[in-house]
């Protein structure tokens, strides 16, 4: 890997990293299922019509557009907005990591090595600790957002498997991937939004555009689709497609660095020590799961972010690393793609 890739890889991560606290400035303004219906729209809109769509079979295409863009990103906006910290929800949505790696153990049969288990195992400690110590605080009600982002994070794993089988049946249509899963999340949730939300907190949500709130949720929206997603899946397609993908992969893991502080210089918002620490366990955790000694045979990662963006996941047997977002990283050794962190 080249000097100038890791700095490239590093670029991704800050991308990805940011991407949460620009969804906070979103969810300022306008309310959470809305804004992800909105998010996916502003791609949608321009892939429906310039965009060829991707030879792969569309159960794989609706399956990873429900896992990655509607299940992860309705809870995961969803804690947000109840009051999930910025740069603790970049750290907890890590668990599509141990999450992928077991559901593709029980569901495809995918073989789970004793380093796989080990690192589950150790990223799951970290989040039960996370969880305990949210429940003690103001009587458990900081429970309930962790909850919600685990959802999140479960729902980008369901997200990664149907990627997986999607890019097994068309290898090199990665991004366009990427950009049509982006077509299945708009309508379900403009319609949960409608019965949820309601047509007035909707509309109330595009009045005083032009107030400072207003322009930095547009400032945080624009981020979110042209940075985090087009741009920081653009280029981790591109390192994953030269350069082998467990040197790569591991980058993922300064996502949660990058989220917790940012979110602490720009929306001052701090994390206590010992969510830090659980934290740790959990990054070391997936960091175990996703790192093996190289072998004969070529060594391929899963990784799938977060930030929220889509990143497709490979055939092979999982090697997970956990991303967001807009969100974790997925690939395989020609190609593989990021992803809506969060």
């Amino acid at each position: 890997m080249t000097h100038r890739d890791r700095l490239l890889a590093v670029l991704v991560a800050v991308c990805w990293g940011l991407n949460f606290p620009a969804i906070h400035l979103s969810l300022g303004q306008f309310p959470p299922f809305f804004l992800v219906a909105l998010r996916f729209a502003l791609i949608a809109v321009p892939t429906l019509l310039l965009v060829p769509r991707p030879a792969v079979p569309v159960r794989w295409l609706l399956g990873y557009g429900a896992g990655f863009g509607i299940v992860q990103f309705v809870f995961l906006y969803w804690a947000m907005s109840a009051g999930m910290p910025t740069g603790l929800a970049s750290l907890v949505l890590q668990s599509s990591a141990p999450f992928t790696v077991v559901l593709a153990a029980a569901l495809l049969r995918e073989r789970l090595t004793l380093r796989q288990g080990a690192g589950v195992l150790v990223a799951v400690a970290g989040l039960a600790g996370i969880a305990v110590h949210r429940a003690g605080l103001d009587g458990g009600a900081t429970l309930v957002p962790v909850l919600l982002t685990l959802c999140g994070g479960l729902g980008w794993a369901f997200g990664n498997l149907a990627n997986r089988l999607a890019v097994r049946s068309a290898p090199g249509e990665s991004f366009r991937l990427i950009l049509w899963m982006s077509v299945v999340p708009v309508l379900p949730m403009l319609a949960l939004s409608l019965v949820i939300e309601g047509p007035d907190r909707i509309a109330a949500s595009f009045t005083h555009l032009g107030s400072s709130t207003g322009l930095l949720a547009l400032a945080g929206l624009a981020f979110t689709v042209l940075v985090a997603t087009l741009l920081g899946t653009g280029l981790w397609t591109a390192l994953m497609s030269r350069n082998p993908s467990s040197t790569v992969a591991p980058f993922s893991m300064l996502v949660p660095v990058v989220g917790i502080a940012s979110s602490w210089l720009l929306l001052r918002e701090r994390t206590s020590g010992v969510e830090l620490a659980w934290g740790a366990l959990v990054v070391a955790g997936v960091l175990l799961g996703s790192l093996r000694r190289q072998s004969r045979a070529t060594t391929r990662a899963v990784a799938i972010a977060a930030t929220p963006s889509p990143r497709p996941v490979s055939p092979s047997p999982s090697v997970v690393v956990a991303d967001t977002a807009t969100g974790a990283p997925a690939a395989d050794e020609r190609a593989a793609s990021a992803s809506a962190r969060r």
